[in-house]
């Protein structure tokens, strides 16, 4: 299993980005949840956004609002649209997913099975 990240790059305060993770195979149809985690400088990785097989998502309060998780069946992605940025978004966004049965009620708890290499978010002002 192969998560592919991409996007991200450098924004100014208040701009938008998008982040997107490509699987190999159609490994997100089988997965029960996948999503996008971060970690800054310094600081411990940090869940962001959560998605069910059956479509729900979950989100930090610190993105709610301002953050849209997709997934893409059909090219076997999913994305995550950033709007609103502030420098506190800037991080290593991950995008990971879990096999193992995962219910939203869990979030912010999730035992990711895989991971995708990390893809650099730099919000300056």
């Amino acid at each position: 299993v192969q998560l592919q990240a991409s996007g991200g790059g450098s924004a100014r305060v208040g701009e938008t980005l998008r982040v997107s993770c490509a699987a190999s195979g159609s490994i997100f149809s089988v997965m029960n949840a996948v999503g996008w985690s971060r970690q800054a400088p310094g600081k411990q990785r940090e869940l962001v956004a959560v998605m069910t097989s059956g479509g729900v998502t979950k989100y930090a309060d610190s993105v709610k609002g301002r953050f849209t998780m997709s997934r893409d069946a059909a090219k076997n992605t999913v994305s995550l649209q950033m709007g609103r940025l502030s420098p506190e978004d800037t991080a290593v966004y991950y995008c990971a997913a879990k096999l193992g049965t995962w219910r939203s009620y869990e979030f912010p708890n999730v035992d990711y099975d895989y991971w995708g290499q990390g893809t650099q978010v730099t919000v300056s002002s």
